[in-house]
């Protein structure tokens, strides 16, 4: 088995099964899909150091294990502040999915201690670090996916089956693409798209709770592999919701990722 979430095909990527989701056959999880378009825009240079500071991903179409092509441009440059934007097309030349990633120049303000505070003043309090938690493991019958096989998950309560609330200690635990190490703004677009799941108000089979996008505010980057979401759903009776999602590492917050929520029953 391959240990990346993507092979190269020249100029082309292709997802192996590291990657499906738990919606359809042969279609992905949202968070291998942003991890691969996280990784094409941060391969972008600048004249400066920058920062990922807001990643957005929309979802247009399922997006499977057939060949893939990214589109990237510069939607705005400067030395301060950066917008970039990667289209994701299959073979047909169908747009799957558009990803922007605004980046801001990186200054040392050597703020005093009582201004900077890793978690500011946040009512959320800090989750228990992962060793704390219970290692979730999948059932036998659960075959290979981007959830049972290429992440970790350490969590309160029981995973995906108690309906509310939920806290999520995640790993990524393989490559985006072949022989690079994941870079943190990677990992965390990874985890985030686990907000909607985790947090999930319906039991699974019952209703569909599918996010067509994902967007990540960060200001910091985790100090290690591991990435928290403190998530919570909300849902109306027009078939509309939202996943929000504190970030943790385990030196404490590091920002906020929120899915937009389809809601509707199975048919």
């Amino acid at each position: 088995m391959t240990d990346s979430l993507f092979v190269r095909e020249g100029d082309l990527f292709r997802a192996t099964e590291l990657s499906l989701g738990p919606w359809a056959p042969g279609a992905l999880h949202g968070g291998p899909v942003a991890a691969l378009m996280a990784w094409e825009l941060e391969r972008w240079p600048t004249d400066t150091a920058m920062f990922g500071a807001r990643f957005t991903l929309e979802l247009f179409h399922p997006v499977g294990l057939e060949p893939l092509r990214l589109e990237t441009r510069v939607v705005r440059g400067g030395r301060k502040v950066q917008v970039l934007e990667t289209h994701m097309y299959d073979m047909n030349a169908k747009a799957l999915a558009r990803a922007t990633l605004q980046q801001i120049r990186i200054h040392d303000l050597a703020l005093a201690d009582e201004v900077v505070r890793v978690n500011g003043p946040d009512p959320t309090p800090t989750p228990p670090l992962p060793e704390a938690l219970r290692l979730v493991t999948m059932p036998e019958d659960v075959g290979v996916s981007f959830i049972s096989t290429a992440t970790e998950h350490r969590v309160e309560g029981n995973y995906l089956s108690d309906p509310g609330p939920a806290v999520d200690w995640i790993r990524l635990l393989v490559d985006v693409v072949p022989g690079e190490t994941p870079s943190p703004l990677q990992r965390v677009a990874a985890a985030a798209d686990f907000g909607n799941g985790v947090s999930a108000v319906f039991p699974f089979g019952s209703h569909l709770f599918i996010n067509p996008d994902l967007s990540i505010h960060l200001y910091r980057q985790p100090v290690d592999e591991w990435v928290c979401l403190q998530a919570i759903t909300r849902v109306g009776n027009e078939g509309i919701g939202f996943a929000e999602s504190a970030l943790f590492d385990r030196a404490g917050r590091i920002g906020r990722s929120v899915q937009s929520l389809l809601i509707d029953r199975f048919e």
